[in-house]
């Protein structure tokens, strides 16, 4: 505790309550270590999300895949690759399914939060509406925002329903939000 003290220039107070946070989150895994007599210390280490969460940020090799995808010159290769691109997103985030469109919703938003992905359904309408609190793919969408299209592709296909971006990151909103298209729904 003391090397992580002096290495960050913070308080053992400091390290400890950052610790906790990192516990509670699911981050780090904490075990009590006996070692003679008097109080346990303890051994942290972490666990397989804390191990994703620090590990994979691709998001540099996304932009330099999507700028090569973008560069291909026919058209037909170009089009193979982004629908198994998109394919590849129905598989990864429409497992849930469901009977009805609101429960279709409720799958995605399940799905797309367990992947990370910070979102919300409202539920209060007539229609359900995902809201994405921050673009998954904001520097790839500010370099070329047909990922955005790519998205919402998906999400129709997940849905069973067309559904329209209806706010926009890219825009200046405060979220990405995706709303049904009345009676466009498979039931």
């Amino acid at each position: 505790m003391q090397d992580a003290c002096e290495t960050m220039g913070v308080t053992a107070t400091a390290v400890r309550n950052r610790l906790d946070r990192l516990h509670a989150a699911g981050f780090v895994a904490r075990e009590a270590v006996r070692a003679g007599r008097g109080r346990p210390h303890y051994v942290y280490r972490p666990t397989e999300s804390g191990f994703r969460e620090l590990g994979e940020n691709y998001s540099e090799l996304a932009f330099v895949l999507w700028d090569a995808v973008s560069r291909l010159e026919e058209p037909s290769v170009k089009s193979r690759v982004l629908e198994h691109v998109r394919q590849s997103m129905v598989a990864r985030y429409g497992g849930a399914g469901g009977s009805t469109l609101e429960a279709r919703f409720a799958g995605l938003a399940e799905s797309l939060g367990e992947h990370g992905f910070d979102v919300e359904l409202d539920s209060s309408g007539d229609l359900p509406i995902l809201r994405e609190n921050s673009c998954p793919y904001h520097e790839l969408a500010s370099a070329d925002d047909s990922i955005c299209e790519l998205e919402r592709s998906v999400f129709e296909e997940v849905l069973g329903t067309t559904v329209e971006r209806s706010q926009c990151c890219l825009d200046g909103d405060r979220y990405c939000e995706f709303t049904p298209v009345p009676g466009t729904a498979k039931e």
